[in-house]
């Protein structure tokens, strides 16, 4: 299977996750089963139903996430430096709106783009990658055409 590239901080957030599924989540799913099979009829029983759903969700993820962290590299960006890669923080400043940016070039299993983690994958982190500071690059999005330059490169 081909390894997850994936920063220490997002390694780290998705074990955090794994071991609160496994250490709060999973037990409690389970007495709520428990608690809602004593109230008789599983045919007709709203929260039984509920609480294998969410146990089924809850498994799921389970899954998910140790499949994740088993396939996963972690790169320490501050070991890198040069043009944009994966692990880059790269400061933008939209060439239309003068609106500067921050993002971290990060795997898909980490990315949040509300918290400025760009998806390696996503148009944006593909037009910058190999990039250097004072570039520009041109990223066709769902708004139209945007422009951004390359004000700074970080590897932390």
């Amino acid at each position: 299977m081909d390894k997850i590239p994936m920063t220490r901080s997002g390694f780290e957030s998705l074990e955090r996750e794994l071991g609160v599924l496994k250490s709060k989540e999973r037990p409690a799913i389970i007495r709520a089963i428990a608690e809602a099979r004593e109230h008789g009829d599983l045919s007709e029983n709203a929260e039984y139903h509920a609480a294998r759903e969410k146990q089924g969700f809850i498994e799921g993820r389970i899954k998910e996430l140790e499949s994740i962290l088993s396939r996963t590299e972690v790169i320490d960006p501050s070991r890198l430096s040069g043009s944009i890669k994966f692990g880059a923080t790269v400061q933008l400043i939209d060439e239309d709106t003068e609106e500067q940016r921050t993002y971290q070039i990060v795997g898909e299993a980490e990315a949040d783009i509300e918290r400025g983690l760009l998806n390696m994958r996503s148009p944006l982190a593909r037009a910058l990658i190999g990039k250097d500071e004072g570039d520009s690059v041109e990223v066709t999005t769902p708004g139209g055409l945007r422009s951004y330059e390359i004000v700074a490169i970080r590897f932390e």
